[in-house]
């Protein structure tokens, strides 16, 4: 069935790609971003200035949607108005762009985000606020939320619609790499999107 969803973010490449996905899948779009001038335009589609920070302004642009996706940066302190946005706009379905630094390298292992190299510290600070907002969400009990963390290498590929799934352990090929392309990454997305199948839970996708 065909839903009317509001993505927030559309203008980055994940979210670009997302919609690109949603379209292609005969769903309506309401593309969104900072600045909605950035967003390629496509048949199906109609952008619209906001911005999560602010939200008295996106609420009335989030209303009567079916579903909310949100990939937008994971800026240090400010998520709470993300989902503040959301539970405003009466739209219970949300669906996350995740980070892949709260999955567990293996079962039982340790988080990636305790494997990582020196980092600078804005680049932790994002890392980590992506961290808080799944955590944000699993205290979050009137929205039928999901996060989709990526593997742990995502980037330009192919779009081939094969890959595998997982929940809270990282997905790795049999050479321990972990990738995914952003075309398979919002495959992934969309599906949930279709066939809800993992509500207030949080999963992952690698090849």
């Amino acid at each position: 069935m065909h839903q009317n969803v509001a993505v927030i973010g559309a203008s980055g490449k994940i979210g670009s790609t997302i919609v690109a996905e949603l379209l292609r899948r005969g769903h309506q779009v309401t593309g969104i971003a900072r600045k909605p001038e950035e967003i390629e335009p496509a048949i199906g589609m109609v952008t619209a200035k906001g911005d999560f920070t602010d939200p008295e302004g996106i609420i009335p642009i989030l209303r009567g949607h079916d579903a909310i996706i949100g990939a937008t940066t994971f800026l240090p302190g400010q998520m709470e108005k993300l989902i503040e946005s959301v539970r405003g706009s009466g739209v219970k379905r949300f669906l996350m762009v995740g980070g892949a630094a709260s999955l567990l390298t293996e079962e039982g292992g340790p988080k990636i985000f305790d494997t990582l190299p020196a980092l600078p510290p804005p680049v932790l600070d994002q890392i980590r606020e992506g961290m808080r907002t799944l955590d944000l969400l699993r205290a979050t009990d009137d929205l039928l939320w999901t996060f989709l963390s990526p593997a742990v290498m995502i980037g330009p590929g192919e779009r081939t619609g094969k890959f595998r799934l997982g929940k809270d352990v990282v997905v790795k090929d049999d050479k321990g790499n972990s990738r995914i392309s952003y075309d398979d990454y919002a495959i992934a997305m969309v599906d949930e999107l279709e066939l809800n199948r993992h509500l207030k839970a949080r999963f992952t996708v690698g090849y």
